[in-house]
């Protein structure tokens, strides 16, 4: 919001003021619609409790193994984050995860990085799956291109596909020599996670009158009680590596009663409403007579449930909608309208073709495709990818636009929606489910830092990006699909 007011501002400076009903024009609603939508199907879908039992099977298929789990549980996140939001995908199933570590006696760290690392690569498969897909297949002169929810769609799951097959051994790879057990007992390790977590709450509280301070008192009175137990623990602990979790049958009967699915009527409802809106996404593809913009179907297909579920408190369902996600996109439609208008977009896109038409014609596809791939995922591991897509898709507009350049749109937008969904693993900021996973980690005390994400989840963007790139380049350069 403050980035769209100053350039709004400096707008006025050079004599171009645009009129509140001008600017108000610039906001995408079909691309607002169409996430408010998925956001209340989701809402209503998360009462079903559906992700506790999706992780709970996990560790029933997986018979109490930790590498046959992890790979289950980052399948299921995957495959879920293709359809619903990274962020909520990762609010849902954070917790649930920290609780099956904690009957397995694993550090639940190293399983929740390579969790969110596998959701963001699933959620770059569909059009709905990642925010930098909305704003490409909602924008209406890509559409003109030919580049709507079917083809989008199609395209880039075949790619994420191969991507997903080479993902599972390499993670494998990269945790060889990792330590995924605690090395001392689970009555240790709940311990320190309890003292952990009663020191963070007497650090949030400040003593500002002189019952705060007594309780603060009180409570690091408690730390200390128990960080001498502790002591005593450790002392005649024996040190007895568990590698493999010998009551999983009995540890499956108590997670379940805990962790089940609540309301399976409401389920059917959710997945029955979930699977007419997507099919609707393909039809509207298809079909143009239609006349239903993707905004438009997700909203009905919210309102339909909302009718179905019954649902009488609808305050609920709205506190769970992402409202500053919602006014983010709007100020960040306002910010790129303006900054065309200041003709920065086009200074941009000159310099890039310029730096293109450098090359012979017989290479120039190719080195655009590595070039924009490679920019996109560098770029969305140091800023959020959303602001960065929004930015290059009129740059890449202009540049397939321009004649003495002579480049097709399609292969430049995907390699853009492959580097920008991808690059969002190479840091802990690079993409918004990661701040959030590490959030919620982080209230359970078990955060994770920058470094400890950047080991696992850099080399795994170099990974990803470089089996996406070839993808890309068999496809448009060998295959020739740019027509």
């Amino acid at each position: 919001m403050l980035g769209s007011l100053a350039a709004l501002a400096a707008l006025a400076v050079i004599g171009d003021r645009p009129s509140l009903v001008t600017v108000v024009e610039w906001i995408d609603y079909e691309t607002l619609a169409l996430l408010f939508g998925m956001m209340v199907l989701v809402a209503i879908f998360s009462e079903t409790g559906f992700f506790d039992y999706c992780a709970v099977k996990a560790y029933q298929l997986s018979r109490g193994r930790v590498w046959p789990m992890i790979m289950i549980l980052c399948l299921i996140a995957a495959i879920l984050s293709a359809f619903l939001d990274n962020v909520t995908t990762m609010m849902l199933f954070t917790p649930v995860t920290i609780r099956l570590c904690e009957v397995l006696n694993l550090d639940p760290r190293h399983v929740l990085i390579a969790e969110v690392i596998f959701t963001n690569i699933g959620g770059a498969a569909t059009a709905v799956g990642d925010p930098p897909n909305v704003i490409i297949v909602s924008n209406q002169d890509l559409r003109k291109e030919g580049i709507d929810f079917a083809s989008f769609t199609g395209y880039m799951f075949l790619g994420i596909c191969l991507v997903l097959l080479t993902s599972f051994p390499f993670l494998r790879l990269l945790y060889w020599n990792k330590k995924l057990y605690n090395k001392e007992s689970i009555e240790i390790v709940e311990l320190k996670h309890e003292i952990l977590v009663w020191r963070q709450t007497a650090q949030r509280i400040n003593p500002a009158s002189r019952e705060e301070t007594a309780v603060k008192c009180l409570l690091m009175q408690k730390v200390l009680n128990l960080e001498s137990l502790l002591r005593k623990m450790m002392k005649t602990f024996q040190s007895q590596i568990s590698q493999e979790d010998k009551n999983w049958e009995q540890n499956i009967q108590e997670l379940q009663k805990k962790h089940r699915i609540t309301d399976k009527v409401l389920l059917v409802k959710c997945v029955s409403v979930l699977g007419v809106v997507i099919f609707m996404f393909f039809l509207n593809s298809f079909v143009p007579s239609i006349h239903l913009e993707l905004g438009w179907i997700a909203i009905l297909g919210a309102l339909w449930l909302l009718v179905l579920a019954d649902i009488q408190d609808f305050e609920i369902i709205l506190h769970r909608v992402e409202w500053a996600t919602l006014l983010f996109f709007a100020a960040l439609f306002v910010l790129m309208e303006a900054l065309a208008q200041l003709q920065l977009i086009d200074y941009i896109g000159e310099q890039t073709a310029l730096l293109i038409k450098a090359v012979p014609e017989d290479q120039r596809l190719a080195i655009a495709i590595i070039l924009v791939m490679w920019v996109s995922a560098l770029a969305s591991s140091l800023i959020d990818n959303i602001p960065f897509t929004a930015t290059m898709i009129p740059v890449l507009i202009n540049l397939s636009q321009d004649a003495d350049v002579n480049l097709p749109i399609k292969p430049l937008i995907f390699a853009l929606a492959m580097g920008a969904c991808l690059g969002g693993n190479g840091t802990l900021i690079g993409a918004s489910a990661n701040v959030v996973c590490a959030g919620i980690a982080e209230q359970h005390g078990y955060g994770f830092s920058f470094i400890e994400f950047f080991r696992l989840g850099f080399p795994m963007m170099i990974m990803t990006c470089m089996i996406g790139m070839c993808y890309l380049l068999a496809t448009h350069i060998g295959l020739g699909w740019n027509m």
